[in-house]
């Protein structure tokens, strides 16, 4: 979701949130004459507004370290894989530009198929790995090498294997969801906040409306943070290729 639909969003929702205040007092008027119950009101408010940011922090910590993981991940990736690519210059003469062309079709794949397929939250297809095994035996060496290329071989080797470790958990990152129990507490939480705004009879509705706009606002904003952060892939907030295009453009 772009800024200006975020915008749009939290902006009509506020607006909702004023209507429904202006409706709620036509319909049913506070009298002048009801005891205050502000000591009430204040207590309950700040019991909801405690619990409902403590469930808002879990959510975003939870979120935003899914976010930062996948960030991780790639960057380890892609410069396991730059590294790999480096290596090949120590390998027999034969063996270098296979192995180099199997690291370009392996970032190329990540980029321009996986990326996509992760930001819409799709299940990979194993042609990832097919590329990876592809990579391996492109850095195999023969017994002729010398003792040098067969230890570049060696290292070849052992940054395939961290390839292979940031992959595992790339695709895990990409697979991780908010849990449904705090989207719950998220939900229910705003909408407690929001509910007690109309319980507790406020006389002057101009004051009544910026506040529950102000709030409606607030809330709606914190919902499409967390979805978007949801998202380590996504196209908005979400983890980029860029780890990758800046080393095989």
């Amino acid at each position: 979701m772009a800024l200006l639909e975020t915008l749009v969003v939290v902006f009509g929702i506020a607006l909702l949130g004023a209507v429904a205040v202006v409706v709620k007092t036509r319909l049913f008027p506070v009298p002048e004459s009801e005891e205050p119950r502000e000591d009430v009101a204040e207590y309950i408010a700040m019991m909801v507004s405690v619990l409902y940011a403590i469930v808002l922090g879990l959510c975003l910590v939870s979120v935003w370290d899914t976010r930062s993981a996948a960030s991780d991940h790639s960057q380890a990736e892609a410069s396991a894989l730059h590294q790999t690519y480096l290596l090949a210059d120590a390998l027999p003469e034969d063996r270098r530009e296979p192995l180099r062309a199997a690291a370009r079709t392996y970032a190329d794949h990540v980029v321009d198929v996986e990326w996509p397929m992760m930001a819409a939250r799709q299940p990979l297809a194993p042609e990832g790995w097919r590329l990876l095994e592809e990579l391996r035996r492109a850095g195999e060496v023969g017994d002729t090498a010398t003792v040098s290329q067969q230890i570049a071989a060696q290292e070849v080797l052992a940054q395939l294997g961290y390839v292979d470790d940031a992959r595992r958990s790339r695709e895990a990152a990409a697979e991780e969801r908010l849990s449904p129990v705090l989207w719950a507490g998220l939900v229910l939480g705003g909408f407690l906040t929001l509910a007690f705004m109309f319980i507790f009879g406020i006389h002057h509705t101009r004051t009544h409306v910026v506040m529950v706009m102000g709030l409606a606002g607030f809330i709606a904003f914190t919902a499409l943070l967390v979805h978007q952060l949801d998202e380590p892939f996504g196209e908005t907030l979400g983890t980029g290729p860029e780890a990758f295009t800046r080393y095989f453009e």
